[in-house]
């Protein structure tokens, strides 16, 4: 054997060798479960939830699989470019958790057409989901009940950023706003990039829940739209936050915040 190897200029170890091709079937199909659920995600961060679960793995894997299983062809959002005109005005930088809020509201309907509407409340520094408030109908007495329970946790922010919408610009909101000493931000008038994130935020809303769901009744929306939301906050990895979750992103950011004011006092 070795006499006819080395004739051939053929090494051994390749003709004992055997190929050790670790199963990825377990993966493949993990990887489609996830898919599955959260229609949305892209191979990054379902390769995060990956590794929340323990799988050793890199993304190029991940990716690898995912391209094979045809997912990335899923959905196609079309980028259009903007002109100098339409880029979003400047903004003041928010550096910590609580400072600036923002809100708008977005539409549906029931599964007999019936509209129902919900104000979405969003802490612009963690892009946490502060609350969703779902009614077939919602005032400016109600956006001002809501803002006076996120308050109650959380204490009030120096800002909120929302648009010219009837709602915000009501007696009932400016009053609020004025006895608590808090700033309205208001987008210019058909300039929605000005508050950008919560379009965007509203955007994933639609995509993930009000579009995958079917609402049999007010109390279903309100139940699923939470449910929800608190998977928005405590699962979902956020690509602009590093991958973490807006609640792991606010913890870190507090943890940090408090440490700094600490050595100031120092």
């Amino acid at each position: 054997m070795r006499r006819a190897c080395a004739l051939i200029q053929f090494s051994r170890s390749l003709h004992h060798y055997k190929p050790k091709r670790s199963g990825q079937a377990v993966l493949r199909q993990r990887i489609k479960e996830i898919a599955a659920v959260r229609v949305r995600y892209g191979y990054r961060r379902i390769h995060v939830l990956l590794r929340r679960e323990g799988w050793q793995i890199n993304h190029k894997r991940v990716h690898r699989l995912y391209r094979e299983e045809g997912l990335n062809l899923r959905f196609g959002r079309r980028t259009r470019r903007k002109l100098n005109s339409q880029r979003e005005m400047t903004r003041p930088t928010v550096e910590k958790v609580n400072a600036c809020w923002t809100m708008d509201f977005v539409s549906d309907a029931l599964f007999d057409g019936r509209r129902i509407r919900a104000l979405t409340l969003l802490d612009v520094f963690s892009r946490e989901s502060l609350a969703i408030k779902v009614e077939k109908s919602l005032k400016g007495e109600e956006v001002v009940r809501t803002l006076q329970v996120v308050a109650a946790m959380r204490g009030l922010p120096v800002s909120i950023h929302c648009d010219n919408g009837a709602e915000f610009t009501s007696k009932a909101v400016e009053q609020w706003a004025y006895e608590n000493k808090v700033e309205l931000r208001f987008s210019r008038p058909g300039k929605p990039i000005d508050n950008a994130i919560i379009e965007s935020f509203n955007g994933r809303f639609r995509e993930e829940c009000l579009s995958t769901h079917w609402f049999l009744s007010l109390e279903d929306a309100k139940s699923k739209i939470e449910a929800w939301r608190r998977e928005y906050n405590g699962s979902r990895p956020h690509m602009s936050l590093g991958y973490m979750t807006p609640l792991e992103y606010s913890m870190v950011m507090m943890k940090n915040q408090a440490g700094d004011s600490h050595l100031d006092r120092i």
